[in-house]
């Protein structure tokens, strides 16, 4: 029995918001010192270190919960199956509905139930739950729906990560900019197949000795702005050195336990959290194998769409199997490896053959 990815979809929000949008902010440090550069520097210097050009953010009157079922729509069309038939929704977030211009969250009901409810699916017996698990929720939700399957829980789920990002930054803070909105859905069914398919290892891994704070929640940056609100915060250099330094490691961990050879690897899907970084975890994923990173080896989406979270791995395999990357293709038989790395601090990984 193989459990292999089906279908796919996802939801790239219409409004698009180039860096250009930035340059009228005023920008504060972590201390609350305002910086004195220009605008147009500052986002040519962000520019330069994350690949971003420009972001999705979804319309004012859409939820993430909408979004979700717009890719969770896709996914089940891709795939074939009857919604009646699935066993289950698992839904990856990290803060539920945010109406816009409000900043309460809500996860009441969870955001999987919405989508069950919006897709119209009566099988009481198709359960539907949500996971905090930050950025690499829905490669987490996979491998749930991976185990879930094992255990003999059902054969087939829609597992989704969805976000709207927009709605909980801090205008003053230049990390603002890397972040956006999206959704991304796929379908993992158990099939019967005498050729080993799907997915073949997982791994995670979560750290929290030193690392627990490295994304968390707080005041913005500007002095002069109320202390009732709360917004994304991160430790960008800390989380940059924690991801070359684990992130290499638990991929390579995660392929060991598929048996494959390096060789192998077609395409590395990871989390498109800021592009230099993402880059030189490839470089030191292929160095513990002592070989150099194939060209074309890692399809990227954020210079366009921004990091949108736990959408971002989801996003990008929809976009690479539906042939929409430039440069990229997926041929039966090819041995892909899908990572992320976030808030928690936690990593996983998914091998899986096409």
């Amino acid at each position: 029995m193989n459990l292999e990815i089906t279908g796919t979809g996802s939801c790239i929000p219409s409004v698009r918001v180039p860096n250009e949008d930035f340059t009228g902010n005023e920008f504060y440090t972590r201390d609350g010192q305002r910086i004195d550069q220009d605008g147009e520097t500052i986002i040519r210097k962000f520019e330069e270190i994350t690949g971003i050009r420009e972001r999705r953010y979804a319309t004012p009157g859409q939820q993430t919960s909408d979004l979700a079922t717009i890719a969770a729509h896709e996914a089940i069309k891709d795939s074939g199956v009857d919604p009646e038939n699935l066993d289950g929704i698992i839904v990856a977030h990290n803060f539920g509905n945010i109406p816009y211009g409000k900043i309460q969250s809500d996860i009441l009901p969870s955001l999987a139930t919405r989508v069950k409810h919006d897709l119209k699916i009566k099988n009481p017996n198709c359960i539907a739950f949500d996971i905090l698990y930050g950025c690499p929720g829905w490669v987490q939700a996979m491998i749930l729906a991976y185990n879930y399957i094992l255990a003999g829980q059902g054969k087939r789920y829609l597992v989704i990560g969805a976000e709207t990002l927009s709605r909980k930054l801090d205008p003053h803070d230049r990390d603002s900019m890397i972040f956006s909105d999206g959704a991304g859905a796929a379908v993992v069914e158990a099939i019967d197949n005498d050729l080993k398919k799907g997915i073949l290892s997982t791994a995670s891994q979560t750290f929290t000795e030193e690392e627990a704070y490295f994304l968390n929640y707080d005041e913005s940056y500007k002095p002069e702005v109320g202390h009732d609100t709360r917004y994304i915060k991160m430790q960008g250099q800390k989380i940059y050195q924690f991801a070359l330094t684990k992130v290499p490691a638990a991929m390579k961990l995660c392929l060991d336990r598929s048996g494959l050879s390096i060789d192998r690897v077609k395409k590395v899907l990871i989390h498109q959290a800021n592009e230099k970084m993402d880059e030189a975890i490839i470089k030191r994923f292929f160095r513990l194998y002592r070989t150099p990173e194939p060209e074309g080896i890692m399809p990227m989406s954020i210079h366009l769409l921004g990091n949108s979270s736990v959408a971002t791995v989801p996003t990008l395999l929809d976009l690479l199997r539906k042939g929409e990357l430039e440069g990229h293709d997926l041929n039966e038989g090819d041995v892909i490896l899908l990572a992320s790395v976030g808030a928690g601090m936690s990593i996983n990984a998914i091998t899986y053959r096409v």
